[in-house]
């Protein structure tokens, strides 16, 4: 079983609980390859029944058939859900937003009250909570990085002259129920590749795979039929070329190109989670 819970995020969860009170609403993001994998237990203490914008980040990476589902499954009386993908602009994000606060609009505006309504962005780590902060402030707000752990604290910043979003550092919980929630987080890179370790996580990743998505390895032009998971390991390395010295096979990097492969999209749209009826 996976388990990191490094201190800073402990601390995070403090930050997040005591900020909520503050909030009006809350901008969920979720890996749209693994949105049910991406729900933070540890959130709905502080989340309560605080309107919820679910955002499917890199949705362009998701099967576009799961994706359409887990929309409609987070799609609620309180809640709106948007497919969102880096090609994107930020106007269909707001737009949610708007009409979840449009009761409380209201209600200031009969009262004629002017209001700043704060909105706090969470998420798990790497799910690409600093890049949507970015693109609703349309500038480089926030620190992003394609690993998890970059952003390290709070920060408050403006979206215009009535919203104010707080991005969050991506946050676990403290032990997983569900192995296969621990490994699906570690493949989508909202585990540190180090905690795991990057040779155990291709041999995990090609056992869990080869299965459920038939034709997941099929760029790499190889026969996996009756083959173990270090075979199909040793297969792709051969034809990416990463053999030493001696034909002797480059376990880490061949690893390490799998699963980037992954990441990318280079091995195609796929949805590790199942429809919302079956988790």
């Amino acid at each position: 079983m996976i388990n990191w819970f490094p201190g800073h995020m402990t601390k995070s969860l403090r930050k997040m609980q005591s900020e909520s009170k503050l909030c009006n609403l809350f901008i969920y993001v979720l890996d749209a390859r693994a949105p049910f994998s991406c729900l933070n237990p540890e959130f709905v203490k502080f989340i309560g029944d605080k309107p919820i914008c679910y955002i499917l980040n890199k949705s362009d990476l998701a099967n576009f058939q799961k994706t359409n589902e887990w929309k409609n499954h987070f799609t609620k009386t309180n809640s709106s859900c948007v497919a969102f993908s880096p090609n994107m602009q930020a106007n269909h994000i707001i737009s949610e937003v708007n009409k979840l606060l449009q009761p409380l609009i209201q209600k200031n505006k009969e009262n004629n009250v002017k209001f700043i309504f704060r909105c706090m962005v969470i998420g798990v780590p790497n799910c690409g909570k600093s890049t949507i902060v970015n693109k609703l402030c349309g500038k480089a707000r926030a620190i992003t990085g394609d690993k998890p752990g970059v952003t390290r604290s709070t920060q408050w910043v403006n979206v215009s002259e009535y919203l104010q979003v707080m991005d969050t550092p991506g946050t676990l919980w403290p032990s997983f129920k569900d192995e296969r929630t621990s490994y699906k987080l570690a493949y989508i890179g909202s585990i540190k590749d180090e905690v795991v370790g990057i040779e155990h996580l291709a041999l995990k990743f090609i056992s869990d795979m080869k299965n459920k998505f038939n034709n997941i390895f099929s760029i790499y032009n190889i026969d996996i039929d009756d083959k173990t998971d270090l075979e199909i390991l040793e297969q792709i390395a051969r034809k990416r070329g990463c053999v030493l010295r001696g034909n002797e096979i480059d376990y880490e990097r061949i690893s390490l190109m799998l699963i980037k492969d992954f990441r990318k999209g280079a091995l195609g749209r796929y949805t590790l989670d199942d429809g919302p009826q079956n988790e």
